[in-house]
């Protein structure tokens, strides 16, 4: 079992450090991972919106509430998907993912990414041309200030974003006053993203970290494979993926590894420290080879985008609109 370890956020409210990932899970899996990891002591579910499993996250809920846990037990987030950063329908996106899921409320909602889709033509507009049409006019601070609204509906306990760079935190926060709760971002010793951590650190900011044993986008290994990690796998009698997420976990991150094998799902689950000796080693292996694994640039349909300042998206045409 996990260490049972949870980390309080900006609003009071607890979130369970390890948590179960449901991004690139294909059709029909994810209901069934999802009900193994709440039987199997999982309380933290990551879902969104784009994800398009949902409603099977949804049917694995109806199973599981309140037979083996109740709704407060849990802690449940998804994600305001990009096509629906306009404000008059930042609400609308809630409630279709409320309708979805079964339930009244989320405990954490998040901007999905600090990037605006054209409305209206599905959730990724334009698609058929080779590259997603964008929404260069609504800025985050709009999207943010749809975001603040929701708090008042009861159907939101915490609001954040996810993906989200310094200057995009402090663009929303000067704006309006509203630290975020949480940003959620790719994190692993690969792109430990330094920085980023001590200013959310800074501002109390929580972060959650996806891919954290990286993940099959860019055609290159995973870190699972890498030897130093597989050494202090051996050695600690442990999974590399439990030396992965124990290294997120080292740094106060929460950590959300997706899987839809039982196995793997369990054994996610059984947290493992790693003393400083080991923590500096796996960290030592991205000294010279940062590598980010997700960058929607390069993503098909691409997004014609500079999001995180990466060399491969200099030239990109579109920017940021922070306000």
């Amino acid at each position: 079992m996990s260490f049972g370890k949870v980390l309080t956020l900006n609003t009071g409210a607890t979130i369970p450090q390890i948590g179960l990932g449901t991004w690139l899970s294909k059709p029909n899996e994810v209901e069934n991972a999802v009900e193994i990891a709440v039987r199997n002591g999982y309380r933290h579910l990551d879902l969104a919106r784009v994800y398009q499993n949902q409603d099977e996250v949804g049917r694995a809920l109806e199973k599981v509430v309140p037979s083996v846990v109740s709704r407060e037990e849990l802690f449940i987030t998804s994600k305001l998907w990009n096509s629906c950063h306009q404000p008059h329908l930042v609400e609308a996106a809630l409630d279709e993912t409320l309708e979805q899921l079964g339930i009244s409320y989320l405990d954490l909602y998040l901007v999905h990414w600090p990037v605006a889709f054209a409305p209206g033509n599905g959730l990724f507009p334009g698609s058929e041309s080779g590259e997603v049409e964008l929404d260069t006019q609504t800025s985050l601070i709009d999207t943010w200030k749809a975001m603040i609204k929701l708090r008042e509906t009861g159907k939101v306990k915490a609001i954040g974003v996810s993906n989200f760079s310094i200057a995009q935190l402090r663009g929303i926060i000067d704006a309006t006053g509203v630290i975020p709760a949480a940003n959620q971002i790719e994190a692993h010793p690969l792109l430990p993203q330094d920085d980023l951590v001590a200013y959310c650190t800074e501002k109390n900011i929580h972060l959650t970290a996806y891919s954290p044993l990286g993940n099959n986008l860019v055609g290159v290994p995973m870190l699972t494979e890498n030897p130093v990690v597989q050494s202090v796998a051996k050695r600690l009698d442990a999974t590399p993926a439990q030396v992965l997420i124990a290294w997120g976990a080292h740094r106060g991150y929460s950590v959300i590894p997706k899987s839809v094998q039982e196995g793997r799902i369990i054994s996610n689950f059984k947290q493992v420290e790693l003393s400083k000796e080991d923590y500096d080693k796996v960290t030592a292996i991205g000294h010279g080879h940062i590598r980010r694994y997700n960058t929607p640039v390069t993503y098909k349909p691409k997004w014609n985008i500079n999001v995180f300042g990466e060399d491969i998206e200099e030239g990109a045409d579109a920017t940021v609109r922070i306000a």
